[in-house]
């Protein structure tokens, strides 16, 4: 069978879309179709639900498609390694991230892993920690920046403590204060992010037994520095988040001093490609030299 079914296969999957499949590979829409037709009749089973908004898996498409995965990230592991025998450094490395990390970190760490191997490329994935923990679990990604604590499954490398801080608007009472106090919150209007990235915060509230007065729910940090700028409520945000930013709120560090643990995690290092084990490497020596600055 042709392993080059399968990443169109993968590839349909990803997007939900023979369309979209077939503008990202290249292809026409029809060689797309031919190609899953072709797979399909290998199996001997429908692979797919074709409808107007696109595609689904069937129930069989479902069974076949975390081999299919582990299949192809096998595939890559061999190429790496033979490539590794004959002197070279190559492959491919998928990143689970979020946008805190991709902003302040990657840049930094991706730049200086290909001065010393550039032929090992990168393909970013954000999402939020929930996604991220799922894309592991999936084999969709290599490996995933996470906040701990995490799934026991995993194998997790804890990289620094960030710390949580609250924010408010320039007119906020409270905006001269040496801190904020815990019990205030619950009068105030609260800006939370959107669950799944929400974990955090949950447990800085949940701690202090608080039960915030929720108003609005963003998934994006940038857009709830924007309404807390606003004067549409406080919020509670990472240090990592609100770093090198022109915004103009208030940050004020909490009454009782919290933080969440970054780590990076991957399913497994025994079965993680050469190029994937030597980016978590660098991942860790990076941060210890560099966070403080980043």
């Amino acid at each position: 069978m042709s392993l080059s079914k399968y990443e169109v296969f993968l590839k349909v999957v990803e997007l939900g879309s023979l369309t979209k499949a077939a503008e990202v590979l290249g292809f026409t829409q029809s060689g797309i179709s031919h190609t899953i037709n072709s797979l399909e009749t290998e199996f001997g089973f429908s692979l797919l639900i074709r409808n107007r908004s696109g595609v689904r898996l069937t129930v069989n498409g479902e069974q076949v498609l975390k081999p299919i995965r582990e299949i192809l990230n096998w595939n890559e592991q061999l190429k790496q390694k033979v490539t590794h025998i004959h002197g070279l450094e190559t492959g491919t490395v998928t990143i689970g991230t979020f946008t805190s990390v991709s902003v302040h970190w990657l840049p930094g760490m991706i730049k200086q892993f290909r001065s010393l191997y550039p032929y090992i490329e990168f393909k970013l994935m954000e999402g939020d920690y929930l996604e991220i923990e799922q894309w592991i679990e999936a084999g969709v990604i290599d490996c995933g920046f996470i906040s701990l604590p995490t799934r026991d499954k995993f194998e997790v490398f804890p990289l620094k403590k960030d710390r949580m801080l609250a924010i408010v608007s320039q007119e906020h009472p409270i905006s001269g204060a040496p801190y904020f106090p815990l019990p205030q919150i619950a009068h105030e209007n609260f800006i939370i992010p959107k669950a799944g990235s929400d974990y955090d915060v949950r447990r800085v509230l949940e701690k202090a037994g608080i039960e915030p007065n929720v108003k609005f729910s963003a998934g994006d940090d940038y857009a709830i520095i924007a309404m807390v700028d606003k004067g549409l409520g406080m919020s509670i945000l990472p240090e990592l988040v609100l770093k090198r930013q022109n915004h103009n709120v208030v940050m004020l560090e909490l009454e009782e001093p919290s933080f969440r643990s970054l780590g990076i995690a991957v399913h497994s290092m025994k079965h993680a490609s050469p190029a994937t084990k030597k980016f978590v490497r660098h991942v860790q020596e990076w941060v210890e030299l560099h966070a403080e600055k980043n």
